[in-house]
């Protein structure tokens, strides 16, 4: 069969040895890690060499020699100056490079890399932990190979078995805190917030030798010796892992096309074209080459990738790529970007693919698809088309569109109003849960409800949900019947009274509920003006909610105008999905 295919990276001159990997992994992109171990390895056996050297230096044919004659003098002045609340200022300043606080800072730090950037910062989190770690190993070796009497003055600190020489505190406060520095000064947007954050990590390390001396724990050269040895290890470590040209030799310059030619030869070739649209806000480039790997490697080789902007954020794509006869769209980004270009797929019968790029990625999680981009579209290029529903909702200033989670008016759609987007950025979906706390005291609404035929519903209520899914970040499934294939929406009302209002709505979400039997016969509804209960819930084929001031108002997590009516019907099987097999 005879494709037309997008320009490749020049292919290899000659076969190279390529071994079978999952998506998004080739021995093309992923050489050189050991040659770095081993360089790491070599290099901090020499610094281990070195410092032993200086220390058996200073402890036998230099120990005569100035200024290490007056250290002893530079002891007992540190001793002189003591007073009860420098004392107490050296205890906290000390206790920055005990053992116990750099190995839980470490934790913290490194988890932090991995869970709170959208795209983990693995090589960081490595750097970081495998430079306080040498430099632990390299003091260990020091003080077995060098032994030196701690300083004789009065020492405010229990002598730990080590030897004085050098300053365990002071070399593991320099690899964390100078490392947490360096990684501040990483990315190229250098603003004056980050370098102020390096500037006072950096003070560390000094307070805490200062801080040695003046409890009388070390000599001034053991303190120097621990700069010394974690500057070392960060240097060697940070050469290796963070430097442009880390590791060994970088991959040929055709590394990628090593790997596409691997994948495509390894698949059948799917007919058609395939677009793929992303949102450059939150995949970068080296992502998208996965992603295009992944296709390659199910036989997806006319692959287009097509960027939303700040104008067209997922729409105009879309329905470019409907037009051009598209026979597979991929969609990568958050909820609002999935939002615009489903609804443009609506009844068109093209696929879609979606990877989660986004922090709340509330559809993804319902349909039950891996979070990580690469493993999303492969689960999702696995399986097969499944069709479901589509709410389809429209309001004053607000023109028709189609939302495929959730929408709402009241303390939701506040909270992500007020939600900042460098908040989102730093930590991920719990900057909603803190933006929510400060919406708490947002006044009760009123509303007007008519479902489908049935009488008009009056209630009063913090928030409304129109839901075609269920759950929301954090696994809370804030309306347990809802599915995505069942021809039927979903309308939540909270209303609790009080903190015991509020407990019994948590345990209502919390203990889940089956679906309430949609009413047949307008005497079967529910009462016209409610029975005090915390939260609600109802089903529905069209919903028209109008209420008495104007609220704000959400579609798939981005708020849109504030208004004072919404109508929402369900579309039945209006976007193909493909998913794994078993899902829906």
């Amino acid at each position: 069969m005879s494709t037309t295919q997008p320009e490749r990276p020049a292919q290899p001159t000659a076969e190279q040895p390529l071994s079978a990997s999952g998506p998004g992994r080739s021995p093309a992109l992923t050489s050189g890690y050991a040659k770095s171990a081993v360089r790491i390895g070599v290099l901090t056996t020499c610094q281990a060499a070195l410092m032993v050297g200086f220390g058996l230096l200073i402890t036998g044919p230099a120990a005569g020699i100035w200024p290490l004659t007056v250290e002893d003098h530079v002891n007992e002045g540190f001793e002189h100056l003591r007073t009860g609340a420098l004392s107490d200022a050296s205890f906290v300043a000390s206790e920055a490079g005990n053992t116990a606080t750099v190995i839980a800072l470490t934790v913290l730090a490194c988890a932090g890399l991995i869970l709170i950037p959208r795209l983990p910062k693995w090589r960081q989190a490595v750097f970081l932990a495998v430079s306080v770690s040498l430099q632990a190993l390299v003091f260990l070796v020091i003080s077995a190979s060098v032994d030196r009497d701690r300083p004789d003055v009065d020492r405010l600190d229990a002598s730990p078995p080590t030897a004085s020489y050098t300053s365990g505190h002071t070399g593991a406060a320099t690899a964390l805190y100078a490392g947490l520095a360096v990684l501040a000064l990483v990315p190229h947007d250098r603003r004056r917030w980050r370098k102020a954050v390096a500037v006072l990590l950096l003070l560390v390390p000094l307070l805490v030798a200062v801080a040695r001396l003046y409890r009388g724990m070390h000599h001034p050269t053991d303190v120097l010796g621990g700069l010394l040895n974690g500057g070392l290890s960060l240097l060697i470590v940070g050469r290796a892992l963070l430097s442009d040209d880390s590791g060994s030799a970088p991959p040929p310059e055709n590394a990628m096309g090593i790997a596409l030619r691997a994948a495509a030869e390894r698949a059948e070739v799917v007919a058609g074209r395939t677009v793929v649209i992303v949102n450059p806000t939150v995949t970068d480039e080296a992502e998208r080459e996965t992603l295009r790997l992944v296709l390659e490697q199910h036989g997806h080789h006319a692959v287009e990738f097509v960027s939303t902007t700040a104008d067209d954020p997922g729409g105009g794509q879309a329905a470019e790529a409907v037009d051009g006869g598209a026979s597979l769209v991929v969609v990568c980004g958050g909820d609002g970007t999935v939002r615009l270009v489903a609804d443009r797929l609506a009844g068109t019968g093209v696929p879609l693919a979606v990877v989660p790029c986004g922090t709340g990625n509330l559809l993804a999680r319902n349909l039950g698809l891996p979070l990580k981009p690469a493993a999303a579209l492969d689960a999702a290029l696995s399986g097969t088309p499944h069709l479901i529903d589509l709410g389809r909702i429209e309001g004053d200033g607000l023109p028709a569109t189609h939302f495929t989670a959730m929408s709402g008016a009241g303390l939701d759609a506040a909270m992500l109003e007020h939600t900042d987007d460098r908040a989102k950025s730093a930590v991920g979906w719990p900057a909603y849960v803190v933006a929510g706390v400060s919406s708490l005291r947002a006044p009760r609404m009123s509303v007007s409800i008519r479902l489908d035929d049935g009488p008009v519903l009056h209630r009063t209520a913090r928030m409304v949900l129109l839901a075609n899914i269920g759950s929301v970040q954090g696994g809370a499934s804030l309306v347990p019947s809802a599915r995505p294939d069942d021809a039927l929406l979903d309308l939540a009302v909270f209303d609790p009274h009080g903190p015991t209002g509020w407990l019994r709505a948590a345990g209502t979400v919390l203990r889940g509920r089956s679906r309430p039997p949609r009413p047949s016969a307008r005497s079967s509804f529910p009462s016209a003006d409610g029975d005090g209960t915390p939260v609600e819930y109802f089903t529905f084929r069209r919903a028209e909610l109008r209420f008495a001031t104007e609220q704000s108002r959400e579609m798939d997590g981005d708020p849109v105008r504030p208004g004072r009516r919404l109508v929402a019907e369900v579309r039945p099987g209006a976007l193909t999905l493909l998913l794994p097999s078993g899902d829906a």
